[in-house]
């Protein structure tokens, strides 16, 4: 027997052993910074190498910490009502990325049902700009590609026709009366000067710099050039659609090479633009192969309509046209012009998938400078200009495959490059070919923030962005692009700045009043309870080590509501220490003996703080599903404490009690709750 009491004495001694180590490890993990100062110091006098612990944050809620609050309303109108909460969703996925990728430290985006509205609640702290905040979710930005618009907003009158035939004969005229100048002897640079319409050439000579062809509107002056020598004039005026020039030929030199050629694309699923969903990397590759092996310069026009994946121009036997170099992707152009012509190569892989490529052609022409004296046409558009100088193609965003930041490696300058999907690849293949030579205005939200000039036709798909990006604004652009556009537009109807000093002046008032409560608190249950009030001031220090270790764990918000939850959690826990007690008080008080009276307390007072507590936590369910953020915040602390404080009061507080209960007559103390049974 006696070894036996032993035996249990043993076990009671190592789980008190164990609740002190718990409540040590508790500690470490709330408050690792003390933890680490203890760890240094053995380091630094045994010299063992004991790893510190990660000293990191609680998160703290926008209350506490300042940021930025905003509330939206999604217009979830023309939804069937049973789609409506998974768009909703939809949309708070999409703001969360757009957060997520601007780098906001812990933002909180979450959806609340008010009524018959669907609203979406966005949390980011650390940005007490309110403006900013807004920018950063932001609607999805409106990507547009434009051309030119030339087309007159109405029909020219009978007199305005007039004007344009008298303006334009008058110009034919004066050109022909220079024309006789320079055969009198006059000098043509000083005729330029006197003469010329064109401001752009006029102080120079009239010279129009290396004229290569293909220019629209020009090949009637790349002609003449090329049928004379250096410093020859025309012997009369040529005619344009921007009017009548008389030419100087200047020197001559190597234009851009330029190739014709065909190709078979085989493409696999996951390459760019690709609809095919079964077929493998691999097995694009052997079937390129394969084509390569049975193709011949007869055949490749009937195998790329029988295998290429390319619906572009599989039809033309896979014709891509004449192009100069940086039309095509890198790869695709290293292998074609480094081609023979009549040779076929591949396959060349991309991130299209894998070409086998047919050169048929390729041309070096010549460019040739030019100087002029132009007199300029009156046109329908000198009259009627456009309302609108740019018109919008089918081009936007909604065929955008993905958008990235790069950096130009000549200039340094920031780009964001922008990635088609098969219907946009062909789209920005048929506005280059049209506008070859012109400018084309890239829209971002309604303005043009970059018009590069169309050098070659492109059908790789790929486009820049410049402009005077930082490196902040083009990952945000890029990044919004990539978001696309949100599932159902959303209204912004709250919002409200917090400050970093209030919230910390919040924190600070809820601290020092949550201790203060708490050393009350314990005071009580010493003077009341006497060595049982001590001991279960212990385990109310190991449960809210316990409780806030779990906070920092698990990763809760403290929001002021939530550090209100926690403190009645803890008025819950010592709820639970009194119904134990003033239930051992009352088996003292029927005869029973110490031991006896603390089992029979503990049996008797857990039906009541279970039940208490059960209640406690199916509130604390219904205020998460259906409460605000603030109220589902004070709801979740109180839900972790009521739990913990239950494993506390019958596990912890046992513990302690089973330990000393031998210390003491079995009659009880004037020690033990201030009541003995002794007569």
């Amino acid at each position: 027997m006696k070894n036996q009491k032993e035996h249990i004495r043993s076990k009671m001694r190592w789980g008190i052993v164990g609740i002190f180590i718990l409540l040590i490890g508790a500690l470490s993990f709330v408050v690792p910074q003390y933890a680490n100062r203890a760890i240094t110091t053995i380091n630094a006098v045994t010299h063992v190498g004991l790893p510190t612990l990660p000293e990191s944050p609680f998160r703290l809620g926008l209350d506490l910490q300042g940021g930025a609050h905003l509330v939206y309303k999604a217009n979830v109108a023309g939804i069937e009502p049973g789609d409506q909460p998974q768009a909703v969703e939809g949309v708070r996925d999409a703001v969360e990325r757009r957060v997520n990728g601007t780098g906001v430290s812990e933002p909180n985006v979450q959806t609340a049902r008010v009524g018959d509205e669907f609203r979406l609640i966005v949390d980011l702290p650390g940005i007490e700009d309110v403006n900013e905040a807004i920018k950063m979710i932001g609607e999805t930005p409106i990507l547009d590609f434009q051309e030119q618009n030339n087309e007159p907003p109405r029909e020219l009158t009978e007199e305005e026709k007039q004007q344009i035939t008298e303006t334009n004969e008058n110009a034919a005229k004066e050109s022909q009366d220079i024309q006789q100048k320079l055969a009198g002897g006059a000098v043509f640079a000083d005729l330029v000067t006197e003469h010329s319409d064109d401001e752009g050439s006029k102080n120079n000579a009239g010279n129009i710099g290396f004229l290569e062809s293909g220019i629209p509107g020009l090949d009637p002056l790349y002609i003449w050039a090329s049928s004379h020598k250096e410093g020859d004039i025309s012997e009369k005026p040529i005619e344009t659609e921007f009017g009548y020039h008389i030419l100087q030929r200047g020197a001559q030199k190597d234009g851009e090479p330029k190739v014709s050629a065909k190709h078979i694309l085989v493409c696999y699923f996951g390459a760019k633009a690709c609809a095919s969903e079964d077929v493998t990397k691999e097995q694009a590759l052997q079937k390129a192969q394969d084509i390569f092996s049975q193709v011949n310069g007869e055949n490749f026009d009937a195998l790329a309509k029988e295998y290429s994946t390319d619906a572009s121009n599989k039809d033309t036997g896979g014709d891509l046209g004449t192009f100069a170099k940086g039309a095509m992707v890198p790869a695709f152009e290293a292998a074609v012009f480094d081609a023979e012509v009549g040779q076929i190569v591949g396959p060349v892989e991309t991130d299209f998938g894998y070409h086998v490529i047919y050169k048929t052609a390729e041309e070096l022409p010549l460019a040739y400078e030019l100087s002029h004296i132009m007199k300029r046409k009156l046109t329908q558009k000198d009259i009627l200009p456009p309302s609108n100088n740019w018109k919008p193609t089918k081009l936007s965003g909604k065929q955008l495959d993905r958008a990235a930041v790069a950096i130009d490696q000549q200039t340094g300058s920031v780009q964001v490059t922008l990635n088609f999907d098969k219907e946009g690849t062909q789209l920005f293949k048929e506005i280059t070919e049209r506008n070859l030579n012109k400018p084309v205005a890239i829209f971002l939200d309604g303005a043009p923030i970059s018009i590069p000039t169309v050098q070659s036709v492109i059908s790789g798909g790929e486009a820049v962005i410049t402009g005077s990006f930082s490196m902040q604004e083009a990952r945000l652009l890029a990044q919004r692009l990539n978001t696309g556009a949100l599932p159902v537009p959303i209204e912004l109807i709250s919002q409200q700045a917090i400050g970093a000093s209030l919230g910390a002046e919040s924190l600070q008032k809820s601290l020092r009043a949550g201790f203060i409560a708490i050393i009350l608190v314990m005071l009580f249950m010493i003077f009341y309870y006497r060595l049982p009030g001590v001991l279960a001031t212990l385990s109310l220090t190991l449960y809210i080590s316990l409780v806030l270790a779990v906070f920092k764990g698990i990763g809760v918000t403290l929001t002021l509501a939530g550090i209100a939850g926690f403190i009645l959690s803890i008025g819950m826990a010592v709820d639970a220490n009194i119904l134990i007690f003033e239930r051992v008080k009352e088996e003292l008080k029927a005869g029973k003996s110490l031991k006896a009276a603390v089992e029979e307390g503990f049996l008797r007072a857990w039906t009541s703080i279970r039940d208490g507590n059960i209640s406690t936590l199916i509130t604390c369910v219904l205020l998460v599903g259906f409460g605000s953020s603030f109220v589902q915040g004070f709801a979740a602390t109180l839900s972790i404490g009521v739990l913990l404080s239950m494993f506390s009061a019958i596990t912890i507080t046992r513990a302690f009690l089973r330990f000393v209960v031998p210390w003491f007559s079995r009659y009880g103390s004037w020690l033990f709750l201030g009541y003995s049974n002794k007569e």
